[in-house]
């Protein structure tokens, strides 16, 4: 395991492709990390790729314009992946029948193209998006809601396997903290997106056509313990994490290898094999102390 002080530079012979996430790592939902971007964009410039993989449950398309609103540069990737591709296909696939939206009008994109969506009372099956109001509710204050549903027997389709997000200075619970409620109720959920293999497969699939196919030089980068690490371990590929995500509360600025062993022990998970706060290309230079000044 390497320390964050070496930066996404020392690492960019060793691998031909980033699976990089993007909540908390480019951005934070409001604004770009422009370090990240640039080391992203220094990446391609040496012949890298880079994939962006996220658990947004929108189409690729439409994360792609929000990231060119929030200024992450075009420069910085090769392709996106979204949860939402994943859950589109499901659902084109699927056999779930009439489909009850749970989630914020935000997400409508999802659906488009898709037959429309029904009352909870017509519904077979409900497809999670997250909360209707991720500002203000809480998972919990959906409980009357998916007993209702359990009571139904239906099935929960979740286009967001994350619990929490990074949005601004917030974390912002999301459409898998509501998918972890409803299965301790007993109800069956089919998850689309990280940590699933599916997402993984897809992902390799992109890269296959991007000129990439050995596993062992793809390098995935996340701040997301049960997602982004979990996913990527379990898909025999190197981990880059990002401790100023989602972790930045229960991780110190720079957490000894000691400290990394136990928090990703907790989660029955072998240590990251990098180790940076935040994503940039190369540390700044430090900073020279100012000699002292002579009083007058």
């Amino acid at each position: 395991m390497t320390g964050m002080e070496v930066g996404l530079r020392s690492l960019a012979d060793s691998y031909q492709a980033l699976l990089c996430d993007l909540w908390g790592v480019v951005h934070n939902g409001v604004s770009a990390f422009d370090e990240a971007a640039e080391a992203l964009s220094r990446f391609r410039e040496g012949g890298g790729r880079v994939l962006l993989i996220s658990n947004a449950p929108r189409p690729s398309m439409t994360v792609a314009a929000q990231l060119a609103t929030i200024g992450v540069a075009r420069e910085a990737w090769d392709a996106i992946l979204t949860s939402g591709d994943l859950t589109r296909d499901g659902l084109r696939r699927g056999r779930y029948g009439r489909i009850h939206h749970l989630g914020p009008a935000r997400d409508k994109p999802l659906m488009e193209g898709l037959p429309p969506t029904v009352s909870e009372r017509e519904a077979q099956s409900v497809l999670c998006t997250g909360l209707l109001d991720d500002a203000r509710e809480r998972p919990e204050d959906y409980a009357p809601l998916l007993r209702r549903l359990h009571a139904r027997r239906l099935p929960m389709l979740c286009a967001n396997p994350d619990k929490i997000v990074q949005r601004g200075e917030s974390l912002i619970p999301c459409a898998g903290a509501l998918a972890d409620l409803y299965q301790a109720m007993g109800g069956a959920v089919v998850f689309f997106g990280k940590p699933h293999s599916g997402i993984y497969d897809r992902a390799m699939e992109i890269l296959l056509r991007l000129g990439v196919s050995d596993k062992r030089r793809i390098l995935a980068i996340g701040d997301g313990l049960q997602t982004d690490m979990l996913g990527a371990s379990a898909y025999g590929l190197d981990r880059l994490f990002i401790g100023g995500g989602v972790a930045a509360a229960s991780l110190p600025d720079l957490p000894t290898e000691e400290a990394l062993r136990r928090i990703f022990g907790a989660s029955h998970m072998t240590p990251p094999d990098f180790f940076m706060a935040r994503l940039f290309w190369q540390p700044p230079p430090p900073r020279r102390p100012r000699p002292p000044t002579r009083p007058r």
